[in-house]
């Protein structure tokens, strides 16, 4: 795979630039080129003014030492194709930091658009992992940055339409998606006990950097997730809302 705009070339280290074993992701939620939810940095404190522009939610966690913005586009998951590129350009035009899209990029040519953008990895969903061909075209663009997402709960795991004869479990999927080259898995609502408790098993189990989204409402979450051996926390409308402060969260983490 040819290098793209702001991503090391395959066999670099997946991980973030400051050599963090656990990294805090901010998440920002994209919807007609607008974050979905309004960002007041200096809400505990009553200065500064609110802002939706994707772009500066992005350069205001950067400051701070994020080493990747996550980007979700709401549109372009409804459409099939991403749909809030301009918002993406934007983040990339103002920070020197990768971006990961997920929303509209589950076939090669949505990764092309994504990268064409500015962004650096990719996130693709279940259907993807559940098409073994469609699977191996993405990694085709992607490589190394393409991510896979699952959902760490075993009943909306199998809940979902396979196409094959049975639903596979979590560590059955992760085996199969590792095996055809995929090095990056994030696993949504991973925060409860029950699904620590996997991810914990899962990540002494398979080589490959496992990602969480979603589920984790406080700093002691942060620690569980840091303790069960995840390498990134993707945290969304918890930082935007000052819900979790995102320098405490990086110390949970560390």
């Amino acid at each position: 795979m040819a290098s793209v705009r702001g991503v090391p070339p395959p066999g670099a280290s997946p991980r973030g630039p400051d050599g963090r074993r656990v990294q805090v992701i901010p998440a920002i939620d994209l919807e007609g080129g607008r974050s979905r939810v309004v960002f007041w940095p200096g809400v505990t404190s009553g200065v500064g003014a609110p802002t939706d522009r994707p772009d500066r939610i992005a350069e205001h966690f950067v400051s701070l030492g994020a080493p990747l913005i996550h980007l979700v586009d709401f549109d372009g998951a409804r459409v099939g194709s991403p749909a809030n590129l301009e918002a993406v350009g934007a983040v990339a035009a103002r920070v020197a930091t990768p971006l990961q899209l997920a929303g509209g990029v589950d076939s090669p040519d949505g990764i092309r658009l994504a990268f064409a953008a500015g962004a650096t990895r990719v996130l693709v969903g279940l259907a993807v992992a559940d098409d073994r061909d469609g699977l191996q075209a993405c990694l085709a663009v992607a490589g190394d940055w393409l991510a896979v997402g699952l959902d760490a709960r075993p009943e909306r795991l199998a809940a979902f339409p396979w196409r094959r004869p049975r639903p596979p479990g979590l560590r059955e999927l992760a085996d199969e998606l590792v095996g055809a080259g995929v090095a990056r898995l994030v696993l949504s609502h991973g925060g409860g006990a029950p699904e620590v408790s996997a991810l914990t098993d899962l990540a002494r189990a398979v080589e490959v950097e496992i990602l969480v989204a979603g589920g984790v409402r406080d700093l002691e979450g942060i620690r569980r997730l840091r303790d069960a051996g995840v390498g990134g926390i993707i945290l969304g409308e918890a930082l935007l809302s000052g819900a979790i402060d995102f320098t405490a969260a990086r110390e949970a983490a560390a």
